[in-house]
């Protein structure tokens, strides 16, 4: 099967001559359609700039990274924007609620800037999934970190994209509810079909996913 997502040679460099930092150092890497796949590493490995990379949140300084048959460095700054918001739904450890939204509001906010009418049969099992569905009138500041972050998961569901995109998505969750949000993600990434790949430092965290692959300096060393 043709995978999703495929970097080649991909590199990140900053500074220059003695001051130079690879944080991405030439990483081959296929992601297998309707997989969930855990990238762990220590602060300072590459995960998160790899991450950022899948996303086409950032530029890579050599390499390539292409999501089904695009390839992102092909796509103007107003197409990237576009291709991920219909095509990669991203979780934050921060949640990246909008306040003055309400839950629903929050959800559905990635579909009604692209002028789409959101799909509520669809996003009505999302929420049902994540258990939110007596939370859609409330405000982020009213919910518990818990709950904050199953909003974002469903936010990221809620255009129907292929590849979701996790970045530490329990790191300011208490270890019970860490638990907890990761078997939702993992359900819905199987309920729904998509495809999740998560960073985290947490290599118990990580046992929840299909595949494990570890960085270390900017390079995979090992899955």
């Amino acid at each position: 099967m043709e995978p999703i997502l495929k970097t080649v040679g991909l590199k990140k460099y900053y500074g220059k001559q003695d001051a130079l930092v690879r944080a991405l150092d030439g990483v081959d890497l296929e992601i297998e359609r309707g997989k969930f796949t855990a990238i762990v590493g220590t602060s300072g490995s590459g995960k998160s700039t790899l991450l950022n990379m899948m996303g086409g949140l950032d530029t890579p300084s050599g390499g390539s990274v292409r999501i089904g048959n695009t390839e992102l460095a092909k796509l103007n700054s107003e197409q990237a924007t576009v291709f991920r918001r219909k095509q990669i739904g991203f979780i934050f450890q921060n949640y990246n609620l909008v306040p003055v939204l309400n839950v629903w509001e929050n959800i559905i906010l990635p579909v009604s800037l692209d002028g789409c009418e959101p799909d509520t049969a669809f996003i009505g099992q999302v929420v049902k999934l994540l258990g939110v569905e007596k939370k859609l009138d409330s405000l982020p500041n009213h919910l518990s970190g818990g709950q904050q972050q199953r909003v974002a998961i469903a936010r990221a569901l809620a255009s129907k994209p292929s590849l979701i995109l996790a970045d530490e998505p329990t790191g300011n969750l208490d270890s019970k509810t860490s638990q907890d949000v990761l078997e939702l993600l993992k359900a819905c990434g199987v309920r729904f079909g998509q495809t999740i790949v998560m960073i985290t430092h947490n290599p118990e965290i990580a046992q929840t996913a299909d595949r494990i692959i570890r960085m270390e300096d900017g390079r995979i060393v090992q899955e």
